[in-house]
């Protein structure tokens, strides 16, 4: 099985999650629970602002400083850094997600030089991969799953209800996972409906 390095960008701004309506805390937990549950299965590298890499670093992360010019910088960023080998780009809000269900990503993964998860509308993509580093071409933004077919990135099969596929843009998305969520979503979430 391939050795994987896995790339987190996360918007550290109080942008961040702005169509989620979340609380920069909220944000950072749904990034938090995904990093700690990729870390599993893969050596971390977080992209990230300076101002909150200490968190990523507690839970055994690489923190890279994010370029600030967008999505698709701090991915690159983040390849260049993770050097050759297989490496693979996870988006950091996927609260949801169980370290065996990133660990099965892998392998399916492995079996392909490039390939991709899609989220659960089957539009966008929340996984890329590639065995070799340098022969990554991500495409994220809108209707990134078609785009990725494009550039070659073969589509794994991984079931729709997966916490891989379940990421979160919206305050209807969060809530539809409901206790699926890791514990430091979960707390956040709370806290923030308390003092709602």
């Amino acid at each position: 099985m391939a050795d994987w390095t896995v790339v987190i960008p996360v918007k550290g701004t109080v942008s961040a999650k702005s169509r989620l309506g979340a609380s920069s805390e909220l944000a950072l937990a749904i990034a938090l629970d995904t990093v700690a549950a990729a870390s599993v299965a893969a050596r971390a590298i977080v992209v990230t602002a300076p101002s909150i890499a200490s968190r990523f670093e507690e839970l055994g992360a690489r923190v890279v400083d994010d370029p600030h010019s967008g999505l698709l910088a701090a991915v690159a960023e983040g390849i260049a850094v993770a050097g050759d080998g297989a490496v693979a780009v996870l988006l950091g809000d996927v609260p949801a997600l169980r370290p065996e269900e990133f660990a099965a990503a892998l392998e399916l993964a492995a079996q392909h030089p490039l390939a991709f998860v899609a989220d659960a509308d089957n539009d966008g993509t929340v996984l890329i991969t590639a065995l070799r580093a340098a022969d990554h071409r991500p495409a994220f933004g809108a209707h990134s799953r078609a785009a990725h077919l494009a550039a070659g990135y073969v589509e794994l099969d991984v079931p729709l209800d997966s916490g891989l596929r379940r990421d979160v843009d919206t305050a209807e998305q969060l809530t539809a996972l409901g206790t699926r969520v890791g514990a430091r979503t979960r707390a956040a979430s709370d806290s923030a409906s308390n003092w709602g």
